[in-house]
């Protein structure tokens, strides 16, 4: 009898036990199937605690032709190999391990995140550094005595040499984006406003606004259009080192930030920052005043609680751009973040 209920101890510490830093979540299904709106962040939370560290347990599989895209109506089943906790992808019509090859589009697989939250920020320049700021041409005029400009008007920028790109974005000045701790800029919010052609260089240029999003107006700036490709496919993976910052800004023309919020940090690149990072939000608690102790009224700062997670997809060199992922308590700009 006691060899049995220590062979059962033994066979739950393997079950329960974090293996190789993988915490399981207590309340995982043995198997889940996937369905049309899940995210691979969604499913990962079904069977892990700590949802990014899905791709160290995400097991190769063979009869699939790309291992790390899944689809609605695969079966994703969890299973202890040597100890260690093992995903994969199980046919729920075909018998187990039988080989097939599917040919599905990309579009198709589940994103790592939902991308409808990011799209807008994925292209076209949304932040931009003091000194590309100070040297990039501005709309000057428009042409035909108009006032504001949409797409098929003309304007004149000042300037634009020859042998410049042809296809420019228009952009205006946002906010600027300021260090939590020293105030120090650390680049603009570019708010995009269109695109245009250009028609002939010099100072003043002639350009055609191709597409608008808002009114082009005197003022507004343009850059060289560099097309980005657009990512749907993310790899969660914590920072290897210790990177703490803070939200110093919340986007898309909202004031509270809840899962699925943008939100801008006061770190970039040059941090060590990178696109699929993902960090632990801490919130600060408001002082207390001690009524007991001999040091009666006396503000003492309570400990900061953990309030979410959240991944960058988007870095810059001194900011960068990152989605809430998880919201436990009520977030706010300033709050820290954190390697989790």
């Amino acid at each position: 009898m006691r060899r049995i209920i220590f062979s059962a101890l033994l066979w739950l510490s393997a079950t329960l036990a974090p293996a190789g830093g993988i915490e399981l979540n207590p309340t995982r299904p043995d198997r889940y199937t996937v369905v049309k709106g899940d995210t691979l962040w969604d499913i990962a939370g079904r069977f892990l605690s700590r949802p990014w560290q899905w791709p160290e347990i995400w097991h190769d599989n063979p009869q699939i032709e790309n291992p790390h895209l899944i689809y609605p109506g695969d079966l994703i089943a969890l299973s202890l190999v040597n100890g260690r906790p093992r995903l994969q992808v199980e046919s729920p019509s075909e018998p187990r391990l039988s080989p097939h090859i599917r040919s599905s589009p990309l579009e198709a697989a589940v994103p790592t995140i939902p991308t409808k939250a990011i799209r807008p920020f994925l292209s076209r320049p949304q932040v931009v550094d003091t000194a590309t700021l100070g040297k990039a041409p501005y709309v000057v005029a428009l042409a035909d005595e108009h006032i504001v400009g949409g797409a098929g008007n003309r304007i004149y920028a000042r300037s634009i040499e020859p042998g410049a790109s042809l296809a420019h974005t228009v952009f205006r000045i946002g906010k600027p984006y300021r260090d939590a701790g020293t105030g120090e800029i650390l680049g603009h919010e570019a708010i995009y406003v269109g695109d245009a052609q250009l028609e002939q260089a010099g100072d003043p240029a002639t350009l055609l606004l191709t597409q608008t999003a808002e009114e082009t107006r005197i003022g507004d700036r343009l850059l060289p259009f560099e097309p980005e490709p657009i990512r749907i496919h993310f790899q969660p993976h914590a920072p290897k080192t210790l990177i703490r910052g803070h939200i110093i800004s919340v986007l898309g023309g909202v004031s509270q930030i809840g899962q699925y919020s943008v939100v801008a940090l006061d770190k970039g690149t040059v941090d060590g920052l990178e696109t699929g990072h993902v960090l632990q939000i801490w919130q600060k608690v408001p002082k207390v005043r001690d009524i007991v102790g001999s040091r009666y009224g006396e503000a003492v700062a309570l400990p900061e609680q953990k309030a979410g997670l959240l991944m960058v997809f988007r870095p810059f060199e001194r900011v960068s751009y990152a989605l809430v992922m998880q919201a436990t308590r009520f977030v706010h700009v300033f709050d820290s973040v954190q390697t989790p």
